[in-house]
């Protein structure tokens, strides 16, 4: 059961200390934060409930923030239970071989002299967040905010990298649709398209959350971490803004993708009606000249033959110069 705690630390003065209890003794954690500013981060990956029934009892969660958690698949949420806060972001990560989008989930628990985080799903790793936070004490002193922070910066990075890949697809489409050969990129724009739906139900109900820590809203936040709020605020916007221009590049294409197939077939039926053209005259003259009757001069003999050769060839040949100079063939 151990395996789903990543990492638990406590935090003093900005720096990390040792405390001496076993992993899963979580109340001895909590009481190690004893002074002013003291906070303890819990990561933890994929609890059962049970482990986080645990961890709940130990930190004071409330029951509906748990269940929550170990349910995923939550919409990002920003949520106050007493004195603690809930905060449910999506994390995004691009599969290039699959043009997928795939999605995990990060729970947040906050308190006065608290952090955990339940994460779900491949995505982000967390240490990487914690790593580069540690490594700037005076922002770390500045206790739970700091490592809110830290993961919400770190997620949305990694929207922004799901992002430019799927720019690099959508440019890759629009050259398809609008080059010469004849293409079939209808079923890769409805995957884009659902794949850009997936990027947005994480980012857009994101936006608020973020704004109410980045504005002052919400008063656990540090005034001086404030500003480094409103820069993962912006980020976030950035992304929302690069979702909504590559949903509405991609409907531009479908649209084009089908002009583009009416326009080839509207070609192929002037060719079709091209070469049917091609073969009825000549077969009309044929069929007349091959009719048993004596009104036609020299009817049966080798000029006569030979007028309707001529009369096949000149007709083919005016045809075939006609719909040249059109553009059928």
């Amino acid at each position: 059961m151990c395996c789903v705690i990543v990492d638990n630390a406590l935090y003093r003065e900005g720096r990390r200390v040792e405390v001496v209890a076993h992993p899963h003794e979580y109340a001895a954690l909590r009481a190690a934060a004893s002074e002013p500013g003291d906070f303890v981060w819990l990561g933890l990956y994929a609890p059962s409930q049970s482990e986080l029934e645990e961890v709940a009892e130990a930190f004071g969660l409330h029951p509906l923030a748990v269940e929550d958690a170990i349910t995923a698949h939550q919409r990002p949420k920003l949520e106050r239970y007493g004195e603690s806060l809930f905060l449910v972001l999506k994390t995004l990560w691009y599969v290039d071989a699959d043009d997928q989008v795939e999605t995990g989930e990060i729970n947040l628990f906050v308190g006065r002299d608290f952090v955990i985080t339940v994460r779900h799903g491949r995505g982000v790793r967390l240490d990487t967040a914690r790593h580069e936070v540690e490594k700037d004490p005076e922002r770390l002193s500045q206790g739970p905010s700091a490592a809110i922070w830290a993961v919400a910066d770190t997620v949305v990075d990694g929207y922004l990298d799901v992002l430019n890949e799927l720019q690099i697809d959508v440019d890759e489409v629009e050259t398809s649709v609008f080059s010469t050969a004849r293409t079939s990129d209808s079923a890769r724009i409805y995957t884009l398209k659902r794949e850009l739906a997936e990027a947005r139900r994480a980012i857009q109900p994101l936006r608020e959350p973020i704004r109410k820590f980045a504005s002052g809203a919400i008063s656990e936040v540090d005034p001086d971490i404030r500003p480094f709020f409103r820069d993962v605020l912006d980020h976030l916007n950035q992304a929302a803004d690069a979702a909504e221009q590559l949903e509405a590049l991609l409907s531009s294409a479908f649209d084009a993708h089908l002009a583009q197939i009416s326009v080839q077939q509207n070609d192929d039926m002037r060719k079709i009606s091209a070469g049917a053209a091609l073969v009825v005259v000549p077969t009309f003259v044929a069929g007349v000249y091959g009719m048993n009757v004596q009104l036609w001069p020299n009817n049966g003999t080798w000029a006569a033959f030979g007028v309707a050769l001529g009369l096949m060839a000149l007709s083919v040949t005016a045809l075939w110069w006609f719909f040249r100079k059109s553009g059928w063939l």
